[in-house]
Formats: C-alpha cells, structure tokens, sequence
C-alpha cells in the first residue's frame, strides 16, 4: 500500500498575499480556487514537479496563526539552485 502526502495547509494573513508569494512570485500552478460561500475559501497551488500541493484561504479551521506552519519539508535536486531562485525572488 503506498501511503502519499497530498496536501499542507498553510496558514497566511490574507489570500492575496499568499496566492501572489507562490503562483507570481515562485511559480507554482495554481490548481483551484473554491470558494463556496462568504465563510469558506480554498486555494490550492501546488510546486512545479510535486504531488502535494498547499492549500490556504478562509475557513479552513484550526484557527492557526500566519507563518506558523512547522515540519513541511520542499525536496529539491539541486539546494543551491533552490536557494538562489528564492534570494533572487525575495
């Protein structure tokens, strides 16, 4: 049985702000944005290459604070390369 991580939510300030780090400023695809009712809004990007994509938007519970996201780990071939595309975006 595999056993596959899809998904990270991610806590932001504000939508905006967060759609434009990772799909503007990073790249990332954006898969959906799904936002049903005044009180409920997901976002979904996901990185180029990756099968686990992060989620982020309203109501999506946990009442987590922005930036407090802990342990998710980008794997990627090449660490300095990685680290210059984001100095580079910063």
């Amino acid at each position: 049985m595999d056993w596959k991580l899809e998904v990270v939510i991610a806590p932001w300030r504000t939508r905006r702000r967060a759609r434009a780090f990772y799909v503007d400023t990073l790249g990332f695809r954006m898969d959906s944005d799904f936002h049903p009712n005044d009180s409920f809004r997901a976002i979904q990007v996901t990185p180029p290459g990756s099968a686990c994509s992060i989620v982020f938007g309203t109501g999506l519970g946990g009442g987590v604070a922005p930036g407090s996201l802990k342990g998710a780990h980008l794997v990627v071939d090449d660490i300095e390369a990685a680290h210059a595309f984001l100095e580079e975006k910063a």
